[in-house]
């Protein structure tokens, strides 16, 4: 097979991996109802499904780091497609609630391995031009594992039952664990060897200099910002929220998702595009993606349940901008760190947007259970449970901002200056 053909075939098979990856992740999302009805889960106990499995996720993102540095993509993503059917098959099995969450702490595993692995063979197999939208493009192509789960798991689930469904998704993680095995590699024929493996001095002296890098917390900080409202949208609390809090139906909610998933795969070329032509304006769009999401919110929040259709759309069309504005954080990643340690660095800018995510989903859980009727579920109760957003947003906006000035420190030094935006805005209308 010729490079230029083994290219898109390793980068697909790949992709694959991460798409049944997300749709293992956001598998819970379409079932949370059915969670709590067999599980007998009050809106506490539901969020601890997700929590735990955001929480090993996010955990492992800087081992998983170095992990990549050491092993290599191939292995990684293997592992963590193998580790993420075996918890879908233990939760097709399970009938009590402990069993239920270790089976979910087993998917937020294999997911942590998964994600930066991929994206390490784009870096590897593509030209440095085009990996901005590539990373785009494998992000955003897949979410589509959202949509897997959002119609056909979410079909099967309703249809042939809790075991079938959950079997089914186990079925489908050895499938491509298999296909990966077979197929992708490290880094291209004829490529460079990697350096050798690091001392564990080496590897803690790598951590400390990804962190200490600006541009490494630059991108911490935006995909914290960006990621998390439409992450736990997904993963847990989207269709509850639509269903109790909107009244739309369970048809209704599942095509809302799916919407969240097309949105993005429109905006992710577009970002990436951006991206690479303007990269020193990257945080300005980052900026816009975070205010623009608080305020759709706040618009939603604001009109009394259930809001116009048409009003719940925009929403999840704004939320859809998250993800891929999220990528961003790891093109910083990427240009402000040196090859040898970008694993660690975007293990350390992946922690940022779960982090998150795994503190908004637990915290509304405990605010449903807290002011819900009964600790149970209502429109009044969702829409004081989103409010614990907005210390999300103000953290993040607050951390970009001063990464963004040390960045720019640090490019002056380096003799990059970055021109206010009023200067290029100026400079182009003279320009006309």
């Amino acid at each position: 097979m010729k490079l230029h053909h083994r290219v898109w075939v390793v980068w697909a098979v790949g992709l694959a991996a991460y798409l049944v990856g997300v749709m293992h992740r956001t598998s819970f999302g379409v079932a949370g109802l059915d969670a709590a009805a067999r599980f007998t889960a009050g809106p506490e106990a539901l969020s601890g499904f997700v929590v735990l499995q955001l929480l090993v996720y996010a955990s492992l993102q800087i081992p998983v780091g170095v992990l990549l540095d050491r092993f290599g993509a191939r292995r990684l993503v293997v592992a963590g497609a193998f580790t993420m059917a075996a918890g879908q098959l233990m939760l097709a099995l399970a009938t009590d609630l402990p069993l239920a969450i270790l089976a979910r702490v087993l998917v937020g595993a294999g997911d942590a391995l998964t994600f930066i692995s991929v994206l390490s063979v784009v870096t590897a197999w593509f030209p440095a031009r085009r990996v901005p939208l590539m990373t785009q493009l494998t992000g955003l192509i897949g979410q589509l594992g959202q949509v897997l789960s959002a119609v056909p798991l979410a079909l099967l689930l309703h249809g042939s039952g809790w075991t079938a469904a959950f079997a089914s998704a186990a079925g489908l993680g050895v499938a491509v664990a298999l296909a990966a095995l077979a197929v992708v590699r490290n880094r291209p024929p004829g490529a460079p060897a990697p350096p050798p493996a690091a001392s564990p001095r080496e590897v803690v002296d790598g951590l400390v200099s990804s962190w200490r890098e600006p541009g490494t917390r630059l991108g911490l900080w935006t995909h914290m910002g960006t990621q998390f409202s439409g992450t736990v949208f997904a993963l847990l609390w989207g269709v509850p929220y639509l269903v109790v809090g909107q009244g739309l139906s369970s048809a209704a909610a599942s095509a809302m998702l799916a919407l969240l998933v097309g949105v993005g795969i429109v905006a992710g070329p577009l970002f990436g595009e951006f991206t690479a032509r303007h990269p020193l304006r990257r945080s300005w769009l980052v900026l816009a993606v975070i205010g623009t999401t608080a305020v759709m919110w706040t618009v939603v929040l604001a009109v009394p349940p259930p809001a116009p259709r048409w009003l719940l759309v925009l929403l999840v069309c704004v939320l859809a901008l998250g993800g891929p504005a999220s990528m961003v954080g790891f093109d910083y990643a990427r240009t402000f760190n040196p090859g040898h340690r970008q694993g660690a660095a975007v293990g350390i800018v992946n922690v940022g947007g779960f982090f998150a995510s795994l503190v908004v989903s637990l915290a509304v859980g405990v605010v449903l259970g807290q002011i819900g009727p009964d600790g149970g579920y209502s429109p009044d109760a969702f829409r004081g449970a989103w409010m614990v957003q907005y210390v999300i947003w103000s953290l993040a906006l607050v951390g970009v901002l001063g990464a963004r000035r040390r960045a720019r420190r640090k490019l002056a030094v380096e003799g990059v200056v970055v021109p206010p935006l009023r200067e290029l805005l100026a400079a182009r209308r003279r320009a006309r």
